[in-house]
């Protein structure tokens, strides 16, 4: 078992009309595994951890507005999980999180708070294709994610929370 403090967040997959995935590009504090020890950029999804008391749609309904300006959010069925020691963040964690699904009815989103609610540097924000995502040499967390995008655009829906893991996990 990890000794690492164990987090329980919320993130979501959030699509627009255009069926683009929304990323936020983050600076990490130390170098990544098996990277140029310059290139610290990692890649997203927005969500963060459970409040006492809260659920984790709730979470993910907050962080959301936090993150992107988009109150009450549509939060829809959760179709994966990560599970795992996680090191990119300033702290490390065994986090546990869970991945919703999120479609907006347009693009426009409000990223002025999302650095004053982060404990890494936050390099911007991007709305990928699938062709994209599935093409790209930037680290995305976590691994998969292009995968289980590929199959919730081709209309699939897991029964159960698909597992996916940390890079270099």
């Amino acid at each position: 078992m990890s000794d690492l403090p164990f987090r329980d967040i919320a993130r979501a997959l959030v699509f627009d009309p255009e069926d683009r995935l929304l990323l936020i590009a983050y600076e990490a504090v130390r170098p990544i595994p098996g990277r140029d020890p310059a290139d610290r950029r990692f890649w997203f999804m927005p969500g963060g951890g459970l409040e006492p008391g809260e659920s984790h749609v709730e979470a993910c309904r907050r962080e959301l507005e936090e993150e992107i300006g988009v109150p009450d959010a549509p939060i829809g069925a959760e179709v994966a999980r990560c599970d795992g020691p996680f090191h990119l963040f300033r702290q490390s964690r065994h986090a546990r999180e869970r991945y919703f699904l999120v479609r907006l009815p347009d693009d426009r989103i409000d990223t002025g708070r999302l650095a004053e609610t982060e404990d890494n540097p936050v390099l911007g924000t991007r709305w990928w294709t699938l062709d994209e995502l599935a093409a790209t040499g930037d680290r995305i967390e976590p691994a998969g994610l292009a995968e289980l995008v590929r199959a919730i655009l081709s209309g699939e829906r897991p029964e159960a929370p698909v597992a996916l893991s940390w890079h270099g996990a």
